[in-house]
């Protein structure tokens, strides 16, 4: 059986364009991979980023939802310590009743954003100690078995929008077994845990209303072009232009050629950095093929998210074309 591929898009804002571009490029990425047969797009929320358009991500949902037919689309995911519940199951509630069975919500507890930010959000340093608690809360207005007496979510679609817990540790894997709920593991920036959190979460695994079995997806950074060299440049292009954006954060304003961010890469600081892309495919189509195979096989995923890294709207394009299920 073919391992089921998604699309994780991160709602890129390039130099010189605009966030209306930007959503203009996610409705073309979504119905690309609609056509090729993807399962699910996911946006995730960011905040104070200025390269990053996904920051009001219900609403992007909802926009890229209305210009596609039946790929189904969500959150991966809302990082439910900047919200309460009750509005998020509102927002979902929401999405979920305008587009019946094709929202997703996935669950996160990280900031998605720096120190200053997670203070202009009314968030503190505690808000994520209650995570656990937060998401049977959410789970309670969204299947109208809420815990709060006298407290309902409206709208609530017929059939309750499902939920995936994300993360990069054991604890996501352990949270997500214990509720019996998909767990979705962030390999593509966070690979050091990946096979030990995905083996937790099914050791552990108690099925759920939602879940008999099981669920585990893992991300997975992919650049297909239609010759080898091609994507490798691509790849090379974007990983500079990533690890560009990383050293001009702050103060630090300044441009630095291809060739010391090469400099950099090939140190132990930007070594560091450049292990957390160590999972991505990089060729052909066959290529790319023969590496999501052996990584779904390895990791023992489920279904693998994919997040294309090319930096023009063409090319990542033509990257959703070419990227098929092994």
């Amino acid at each position: 059986m073919a391992i089921p591929l998604s699309l994780l898009d991160l709602a890129p804002i390039a130099p010189g364009q605009t966030a209306r571009e930007s959503f203009a490029a996610s409705v073309e990425l979504a119905r690309a991979a609609e056509r090729a047969g993807y399962r699910r797009v996911w946006y995730a929320e960011h905040h104070n980023m200025p390269s990053i358009a996904s920051s009001a991500t219900s609403v992007l949902i909802g926009h890229v939802a209305a210009h596609t037919d039946t790929i189904r689309l969500g959150a991966g995911g809302i990082m439910l310590p900047n919200h309460s519940p009750l509005v998020i199951a509102e927002q979902f509630g929401t999405l979920g009743t305008l587009f019946p069975d094709r929202i997703d919500l996935g669950l996160g507890r990280a900031p998605g954003s720096d120190q200053n930010t997670m203070l202009a959000l009314r968030r503190d340093n505690s808000s994520a100690d209650t995570f656990p608690q937060d998401v049977q809360e959410l789970q309670g207005f969204l299947t109208g078995k809420s815990r709060i007496p006298g407290v309902e979510a409206v709208p609530r679609p017929e059939a309750p929008v499902p939920l995936y817990i994300l993360g990069s540790s054991l604890f996501g894997a352990q949270l997500a077994a214990a509720l019996g709920l998909p767990y979705a593991f962030a390999s593509h920036f966070a690979p050091d845990a990946l096979h030990q959190a995905i083996g937790v979460y099914r050791d552990s695994f108690r099925p759920s209303a939602q879940l008999a079995e099981p669920w585990a997806i893992a991300g997975v950074n992919v650049i297909a072009a239609d010759d080898h060299d091609l994507a490798v440049e691509q790849k090379n292009a974007a990983y500079r232009a990533r690890t560009r954006a990383f050293l001009t954060r702050g103060p630090i304003r300044r441009n630095f050629t291809d060739a010391e961010i090469d400099d950099f890469l090939a140190s132990p600081s930007g070594g560091q950095l450049a292990q957390m892309t160590r999972y991505t495919a990089v060729g052909t189509a066959a290529e790319v093929r023969d590496y999501l195979e052996a990584f779904a096989k390895e990791a023992g995923a489920d279904e693998l998210i994919t997040a294309h890294h090319a930096q023009s709207v063409d090319d990542r394009l033509r990257s959703i074309e070419l990227t098929t299920a092994p």
